[in-house]
């Protein structure tokens, strides 16, 4: 059984955003291994709390990480 985990920062993705995540995620699989594998990929989507998630030393907070989506600069 496929397991597929994504984490995102909270707050950052709606939950039909989420949603859409995951049937995107489940497509990938079926493309790969076909369509048997539908009702066997689970799919989970972990929030990490804002501001827990660092890149190049720099914190992430849904507030940047909204900034960033919306193309803005996140400083």
């Amino acid at each position: 059984m496929p397991i597929i985990n994504v984490r995102v920062v909270e707050g950052v993705f709606t939950p039909a955003q989420k949603k859409e995540i995951a049937n995107k995620m489940t497509d990938a699989i079926v493309q790969i291994e076909g369509e048997a594998f539908r009702p066997l990929t689970l799919v989970v989507i972990d929030e990490v709390k804002s501001g827990d998630w660092v890149v190049g030393g720099q914190q992430i907070t849904t507030q940047a990480a909204k900034a960033i989506a919306a193309g803005r600069s996140a400083a």
